[in-house]
């Protein structure tokens, strides 16, 4: 189905052929993404990235932390580009009493006060309303938001950590290395019954694990692209963030213009292709006439299998990899699931739901333990599915039709009961993000499938089943964009800021506390070790109900780590509160370091951290505890990385494998740095450290510091994004 080729590959004829060393600077800057990254950079051109988007968005628990940071920083203008505050994380206001519904309505004042664009909540999740509002050929977008991806409509979308959306409303850029890029080229087209989803599972699990695209861009081209309707591409690209890729953009056509022309924005439109010659630093293949219907199993989108192989084999694939999911599967050796859901920006398109209608308006559900919800991922959208009478149709069959939310993504929503399995057409199926708490024995499972293949399933009484398997002629609806829910709800303030208007302020909501600059050198407390392969945000700072907490930096790092190591808050407590052990401040004095001037905070020690949500309180929630560190193989993401740095936290690597590999320092330890300060100054790689055990005894090792931004060196010295800004 995926075929991964390293190596240069050079765009020729709508085909590739290698490329050689000497063609790659030139070919580099012909593919599309280069050419989008060119036109909004403000640099000197000499590949360090200095970019000014065209857009942003935020939603209800990011949007809160970003405007304080950027009135921390001295903010209270206008917000420069149009910046969307969307509402579709925390819609369920009963959740931690009025906080969410307070943050909705500080929302709204900032966006009267500022000039921004305020969508309540149920009107639609986030990146629907991008594509159908601010989206454009040759735009750029940043969002709040891990999974901000609108590719497909040649635009090119950026999820990040919310220090980075501040940046933008002050005036800064998003600097980055010009980025490599690699072509994804699509030929054939799929069977019936094979959706977005399948095609997204396999590519996911083709290329997650060997991090093949990792912080690179996906270019979408090739003739496949032609017979895929636009709701199935974006259905793709949305999933590109579970690649770990930078960004993704793909070739446009008529198909493209006919959605700008439907959503009333024909001027959107302009033809976005490589030019010939483009040069690729890698190449994907995926043949879409030999994809089969997918399942993602627990606990990440890239453990993929086919569901014919899966079914086949599904006793043995538990036993081994889940075997508390066991429950799951019947005397027959098939799996059942209690739950379908099919939600948010990847499956509440209106083309999914209307393919879910046709397999089941014929083969409705039972009164048995399963049920199935669907979440029509935009107002717009949801009344042309009752116009076209698919919403009728899909009630009938027994399917819970709800409004637009996200919930269901990360844990907020349509809970499973105990040990059940729960197919979903959403985003993710990390642990936790159906809501379970493991650690009060409550655990379920999410699979993540495509909406065609969960409403098979339905009507096969939650038996796991590929669409494949059913005998459907799917519908071509014509689709009809309506926004008059947004004429009647939404706030668009863009450009008419109003500085009289107070921003409203609930109980909850709380300034970030104050950080200081770093020291000349520091003494760091191993709060938490972590080997595990990856560790995901999800870990450092829980999805769910704890996201109505993200207006409250102090109350929210009382959660930090709570679900992966509970230890952790009161070990960085006792760190930032002290005192240093009496061996240890000997042992730091032996080694000429002076205790009354050191810096004295935490760290976090995991081999792999950061994958998944674009959330900066994954390191905020750090900081706030007295994190000064972490140190990492590896970071999973750039996006988390940087938020390590826009909170002044130093992004140390140590070059041995945490996985099977002695390491010198331990939960307990010490870790003595030296000239930290003057070595960030100077761009210094290589630093000397000192573990210190609790008896005094010192083990010395290096720690390495990657290379940085200027600006990244300055906002690590000045001890946060905040203090940088206000410097200057």
């Amino acid at each position: 189905m995926v075929k991964l080729s390293e190596g240069k590959f050079k765009y020729v004829s709508g085909g590739f052929v290698p490329a050689s060393e000497a063609e790659y600077a030139a070919g580099r800057k012909k593919t599309m993404a280069a050419r989008i990254l060119a036109a909004h950079d403000s640099g000197a051109g000499d590949g360090k990235l200095k970019i000014k988007f065209d857009a942003m968005a935020s939603h209800d628990i990011t949007y809160v932390g970003i405007i304080q940071t950027a009135l921390a920083s001295g903010f209270d203008g206008q917000f420069p580009i149009p910046y969307v505050l969307t509402n579709c994380h925390n819609s369920l206001c009963a959740v931690g009493g009025t906080i969410n519904e307070d943050d909705h309505q500080f929302g709204l004042s900032a966006a009267r006060r500022f000039g921004g664009v305020y969508v309540p909540a149920h009107q639609a999740v986030i990146h629907s309303f991008m594509r159908e509002t601010m989206s454009g050929c040759g735009r750029m977008i940043l969002g709040s938001d891990s999974h901000t991806r609108y590719g497909a409509l040649g635009t090119m979308a950026v999820g990040e950590g919310g220090p980075e959306l501040a940046k933008q409303i002050l005036g800064r850029t998003w600097d980055i290395n010009e980025p490599e890029v690699i072509a994804v080229r699509l030929t054939g087209a799929p069977r019936p019954g094979v959706g977005p989803q399948d095609v997204a599972i396999a590519l996911i699990g083709a290329v997650y694990e060997r991090g093949f695209v990792a912080n690179r861009v996906t270019e979408f081209v090739g003739e496949g692209v032609a017979s895929l309707p636009i709701e199935y591409r974006n259905g793709v690209d949305v999933m590109t963030t579970e690649t770990k890729c930078l960004s993704s953009i793909w070739e446009t056509d008529s198909e493209t213009e006919r959605y700008f022309r439907v959503h009333g924005r024909p001027e959107a439109y302009k033809k976005l292709s490589p030019e010939e010659g483009a040069v690729y630093d890698g190449l994907v293949e995926i043949d879409l006439s030999s994809v089969e219907p997918m399942i993602a199993l627990p606990f990440h989108p890239s453990n993929a299998y086919t569901i014919r192989e899966f079914n086949a084999n599904a006793r043995d694939i538990i036993a081994e990899k889940l075997p508390d999911m066991l429950g799951s599967v019947g005397e027959d050796g098939r799996v059942r699931a209690v739950q379908g859901v099919i939600a948010g920006c990847a499956g509440g398109t209106f083309d999914n739901l209307c393919a879910a209608n046709d397999i089941l308006k014929n083969s409705h559900m039972n009164a048995g333990p399963f049920a199935l919800s669907a979440y029509p991922a935009s107002q717009p959208a949801y009344i042309e599915l009752m116009r076209n009478g698919v919403a009728a149709s899909l009630l009938a069959a027994g399917v819970s039709l709800r409004t637009a939310f996200c919930g269901p993504c990360f844990g907020a929503g349509d809970v499973p009961p105990n040990k059940g399995l729960s197919i979903r057409h959403t985003t993710r199926n990390f642990p936790n993000r159906e809501g379970s708490k493991p650690a009060e024995g409550q655990s379920a499972f999410v699979a993540l499938m495509d909406a065609r293949s969960i409403a098979a399933s339905a009507a096969n009484g939650g038996v796991i089943t590929p669409a494949t398997d059913f005998d459907v002629e799917y519908t071509k609806y014509e689709y009809h964009y309506d926004d008059s829910p947004y004429r009647a709800r939404v706030y668009n303030g863009f450009g008419k800021a109003d500085p009289s208007v107070g921003l409203v302020f609930g109980p909850n909501i709380t300034d970030w506390p104050s950080q200081p600059p770093l020291a000349d050198d520091v003494l760091l407390g191993v709060a938490s070790l972590i080997r595990d392969e990856v560790t995901t945000t999800d870990e450092l700072i829980p999805s769910g109900e704890a996201s109505s907490y993200r207006s409250n930096p102090v109350r929210l790092s009382q959660l930090t780590l709570s679900r992966r190591d509970p230890g952790y808050v009161g070990r960085a407590k006792a760190i930032k509160e002290g005192p240093v052990p009496a061996a240890v401040i000997e042992a730091v004095k032996k080694l000429g370091g002076d205790p009354g001037k050191i810096e004295v905070g935490s760290a976090v020690c995991a081999r792999k951290p950061g994958d998944g949500s674009a959330r900066e309180q994954a390191a905020s929630c750090q900081r706030v505890l007295g994190g000064l560190a972490n140190i990492s193989y590896g970071y999973a993401t750039k996006r988390y990385r940087s938020n390590l740095i826009n909170w002044g936290m130093l992004p140390f690597v140590y070059d041995t494998d945490f996985i099977g590999n002695e390491l010198p320092f331990d939960v307990g330890d010490y870790i003595y740095v030296p000239g930290v300060r003057a070595a960030v100054g100077t761009e210094e790689k290589e630093l000397t450290a000192y573990v210190v055990k609790p008896d005094g005894s010192v083990v010395e090792t290096v720690l390495t510091l990657p290379p940085v931004t200027p600006d990244e060196r300055d906002i690590i010295l000045a001890g946060c994004l905040i203090n940088y800004i206000g410097n200057n």
